[in-house]
């Protein structure tokens, strides 16, 4: 059973920088996609990042591009979300998630399986 268990969140002021981890067990994850969707008070989840863990091929959401960096660590099964420039409206539980025909783009199709998510307060 896979298992993707989220940290690195907490409160930082706006224009600060945070790094979460999504540490991922359970199989081999191969061609999987890593994924990172965020969910703000009364709002939709929405998606922020995605990589491919076999060649690291990476997607960005137009809201976070330039700020964010995904990327992966083989050894230890992790996936990494460095968030740079940080703005109050990027406030939200951040989930990481995954499954055997997720793709790169925004969508949840192929979605199997999800963190139970980290919180991220950025005060302004």
């Amino acid at each position: 059973q896979v298992q993707l268990v989220e940290s690195g969140g907490g409160l930082v002021q706006a224009g600060g920088s945070l790094r979460l981890s999504c540490a991922a067990s359970g199989r081999t994850f191969g061609n999987y996609v890593m994924k990172w969707f965020r969910q703000a008070p009364e709002k939709e989840r929405a998606f922020v990042a995605a990589i491919r863990w076999s060649n690291s091929a990476r997607s960005y959401a137009d809201s976070v591009k330039g700020r964010f960096t995904i990327s992966r660590d083989n050894a230890k099964n992790t996936v990494y979300l460095q968030m740079n420039s940080l703005k109050p409206e990027d406030t939200a539980v951040y989930h990481c998630a995954t499954g055997r025909s997720a793709g790169l783009d925004s969508g949840l199709y192929g979605i199997n399986y999800w963190g139970n998510g980290t919180l991220v307060t950025v005060s302004s």
